[in-house]
């Protein structure tokens, strides 16, 4: 078996890799909406993105300490090989469903990897339940609240501004949708770069290289970096499917769902809950196009989303532990 240092640095490059992969696999979550309605150009919205990225993932430390705290009972219960396991399989399972351009959740993906390692490393035991139960809670009930919240932010604006004219609308909504898709970028840096660095700094605890779970500077920054870089990769596969699969959205439609996700986002990063942002802008662009009809979502498409975000945990969860025996032997 490799000695813990060797596998302390595994870890820290597989979590670099998972952040830097999540940036390319979830940039669309972001830029998707002013994309698609052209008030952007992808090569702008990817580099703005990224930058907005890499400034919201510094902004705090309280989601990497739920995801670094509140799965397992006890950092003793982790070593460096269950977390190299869990991140692997969140990776080969980004991966996959980037390729394929099916817009699953990268966060689903991690959590269900490390269950999965955790599981078969030291038992369902070694599990914090309660833990586990807020953030599965967190993670069902965020779609939900951007999907309501899109409808009734669509819904506003129709009131509002309903009786000028589509010309109009259009062009006022393209500046201030660049505004909302901005908020949107850091906000999802906020959230989603913070659970690397929970994983590399459960990794320094269990191995004794920190006495508490205080996230170090220097995690934080490698983090948001790599993020960073991925979100400049850019994800244009993804973004055809958010951007005008779903529902072929105006500037006031995209304007709506990027402030309604931002909104949900957030909030959550705030009570240091880790969420989708995958989800969270999926629901929010289903609740703008239900605002206009119902019959505009395409709800096939929403459908074979639902089935690959239902899939995510369970098998990413398994991966993880295959993956985990086989670092046995290294």
């Amino acid at each position: 078996m490799l000695d813990m240092p060797v596998m302390l640095l595994l870890v820290i490059i597989f979590a670099l890799v998972f952040d830097f992969i999540n940036g390319f696999h979830d940039t669309a979550n972001a830029i998707a909406t002013p994309v698609s309605t052209r008030a952007i150009s992808p090569k702008v919205a990817i580099l703005g993105s990224a930058f907005l990225n890499f400034c919201g993932a510094l902004l705090g430390t309280g989601v990497a300490k739920t995801i670094g705290g509140d799965i397992v009972k006890s950092a003793a219960m982790v070593n460096a090989n269950v977390l190299v396991a869990a991140l692997i399989a969140a990776i080969l399972w980004n991966l996959v469903t980037w390729w394929y351009g099916i817009p699953s959740s990268s966060s689903h993906a991690l959590i269900g990897g490390l269950v999965g390692a955790v599981a078969a490393a030291s038992g369902f035991g070694a599990l914090s339940l309660a833990g586990i139960e807020k953030i599965f809670l967190s993670l069902i009930a965020s779609p939900l609240i951007a999907l309501v919240s899109g409808y009734l932010i669509m819904l506003a604006l129709l009131w509002i501004f309903g009786r000028f004219a589509p010309s109009v609308l259009n062009r006022s909504f393209n500046k201030m949708q660049i505004l909302s898709a901005a908020v949107m970028a850091f906000s999802h840096g906020s959230n989603d770069a913070q659970k690397a660095m929970g994983i590399i700094t459960l990794a320094l605890l269990s191995g004794g290289f920190i006495e508490t779970f205080e996230v170090p500077t220097w995690v934080m920054f490698v983090c948001a970096s790599s993020m960073a870089l991925g979100t400049a990769a850019g994800g244009k596969k993804i973004i055809k499917t958010m951007g005008t699969n779903i529902f072929r959205m105006s500037p006031i439609n995209g304007f709506a769902a990027d402030l309604g996700a931002a909104m949900v986002i957030s909030l959550a990063t705030f009570f240091h809950l880790p969420v989708s942002t995958t989800h969270v802008i999926s629901g929010s662009i289903m609740g703008v196009g239900s605002a206009k009809r119902v019959t505009a979502v395409r709800w096939t498409v929403a459908q074979n989303m639902l089935m690959a975000w239902v899939l995510t945990i369970p098998l990413s969860a398994a991966v993880g532990v295959l993956i985990y025996k086989v670092t046995l032997y290294l």
